[in-house]
């Protein structure tokens, strides 16, 4: 018998593919997991634990299913892998994507890891299609929901981690989810989203990263002339493009690049921001989904999670890096982040964004 694990989170996307993956493959055993990566530090400041909640949803969610439900402990190897990176990152000057990181080392490795070898697939709520040629090979798609797609976000996902899992409800829009939802009558029916970082749940981003590197003081200075427009409390705080919290009169002010072992933030208002735009930068530690580098040449990409995307010229460089050259300038684009490629709606794999070059 064919045996499957949903990852169910308490939110109705994965509730929805729980309830469709039973109508896909009724002759299968599907069990649910919940994985537990609660950060016991943030919970001590917070108070009450943030996801009780989501466990209470869980467990409705497989009772009214009749699902079995297990729950996966991967707090160390989450704290390890997906947060000790970032705040490496940030403690560099950089801008980590630790949700790109948390699906690749947490969703689909550390559980993999721990329970993969008693599934023979695993399947989850997210925005995205895989498509299998003859060969047997897996290839990562965009949903059609371009507002909802989350291919940036599994762009660091390999092959054989592609291989093994199914995206349910990745055909669908937004809409349609819901209006399942609401017809099934799913507990989670009426719930809204989950916003923000994976790791943070309903954590603020400023108190996280305060609860870990405190505080700095510094300049805020005007890119253009070099005067001193007010003070940042941590340069870690603040990422290129950003334009809320800095507390400047007179803007709108946005972040436009950080001096980090000066402990400087470097702002332009809103008239010259897009002079301090860029449009090329180098790709590091590429992955590719299908194991192999694509050609050089022109493709899509996508410098954020969004429904937007860039055309870009991509060219081989030594010692497994790429340079990008992007047909038009963005403002937003900061070191750390990652840029993902695309050939039509197929997502190619991705790396991370080296502004060193510029």
């Amino acid at each position: 018998m064919t045996t499957i694990a949903l990852l169910l989170s308490g939110g109705v996307d994965s509730a929805v593919a729980l309830s469709l993956l039973k109508e896909q493959h009724p002759e299968a055993k599907i069990e649910a997991c919940y994985l537990k990566i609660w950060l016991e530090d943030e919970l001590a400041f917070l108070g009450d634990c943030p996801w009780e909640e989501d466990l209470d949803y869980v467990r409705r969610i497989c009772e009214q299913s009749e699902t079995e439900l297990k729950i996966i402990n991967l707090q160390s190897e989450y704290l390890e892998r997906v947060v000790g990176f970032a705040l490496d990152e940030l403690r560099a000057g950089r801008t980590p994507s630790p949700d790109i990181h948390c699906n690749e080392l947490i969703k689909f490795g550390a559980f993999f890891e721990k329970a993969g070898k008693d599934y023979d697939a695993v399947a989850s709520g997210h925005y995205a299609q895989i498509k299998r040629d003859r060969q047997g090979h897996a290839h990562l798609h965009c949903a059609p929901d371009p507002i909802k797609d989350q291919t940036y976000f599994l762009s660091n996902l390999s092959q054989e981690q592609l291989r093994k899992i199914h995206f349910p409800i990745g055909h669908l829009p937004k809409r349609d989810v819901r209006r399942i939802a609401e017809e099934r009558n799913l507990p989670p029916k009426h719930r809204k989203d989950s916003q923000g970082i994976c790791f943070l749940g309903k954590i603020p981003y400023r108190e996280f990263v305060k609860c870990h590197l405190g505080e700095n003081p510094g300049d805020i200075v005007q890119k253009e002339t070099g005067r001193v427009l007010g003070q940042h409390q941590g340069s870690w705080f603040h990422t290129i493009g950003q334009r809320k919290g800095l507390g400047l009169g007179e803007g709108p002010w946005f972040v436009v690049d950080k001096d980090f072992e000066k402990n400087l933030v470097f702002v332009s208002h809103q008239h010259h921001f897009q002079d301090q735009a860029r449009d090329r930068f180098l790709l590091l530690s590429p992955n590719w989904n299908q194991g192999t580098p694509p050609k050089e040449g022109p493709y899509r990409l996508k410098l954020r999670h969004g429904p937007n995307f860039f055309k870009g010229q991509l060219t081989a460089q030594s010692n497994n890096q790429w340079f990008v050259q992007l047909e038009e300038r963005d403002p937003g684009i900061a070191s750390g982040q990652h840029a993902v490629i695309y050939r039509e709606d197929e997502c190619l794999g991705g790396g991370i964004i080296d502004l060193e070059i510029s």
